[in-house]
């Protein structure tokens, strides 16, 4: 029954939660998490291939986050938070190895994307797509092609 207090105010397991900033806000008018916000990317990850380096800045605009009380418990299944805020834990991003492209962001990537300068999750994105789609293409039994993730 783990759910987003945001649609189930009454969940007994909110893994997606307000931020405890704005539990006590009434007016919610220019009261987001809004603009560039620093990422520390964990070495050996995904998001390390992503973007090449320990620490980025995304821009944000939202209330909501990955409730921290939970991450014990998601990474014991194998999911990786591979980016986090250096300065309040907030977990930026999440993956799950072994998945084709499985990478789960808290940031906006779309607000920093063009067509001549692609945000680089969305270029990994297309490229493993890409690699996915070639590989199963490469399976000439049909029963198996869906054996593929």
């Amino acid at each position: 029954d783990a759910h987003s207090t945001e649609m189930n105010p009454e969940t007994s397991n909110p893994v997606i939660d307000l931020m405890e900033e704005q539990k006590q806000v009434t007016a919610k008018g220019g009261t987001m998490r809004l603009g560039a916000q620093a990422c520390e990317i964990k070495e050996g990850t995904r998001a390390s291939e992503i973007y090449g380096t320990s620490i980025i800045s995304e821009r944000h605009r939202h209330r909501w986050e990955f409730n921290n009380e939970y991450l014990a418990r998601f990474e014991e299944a194998g999911m990786i938070a591979s980016g986090r805020n250096p300065e309040t834990g907030l977990v930026e991003i999440v993956e799950l190895p072994g998945h084709p492209f499985f990478v789960g962001v808290q940031y906006h990537p779309e607000l920093k994307s063009t067509v001549e300068n692609p945000h680089p999750v969305f270029v990994h994105f297309i490229k493993a797509a890409k690699e996915f789609a070639d590989r199963k293409a490469s399976v000439k039994n049909p029963l198996l092609q869906g054996e593929m993730i």
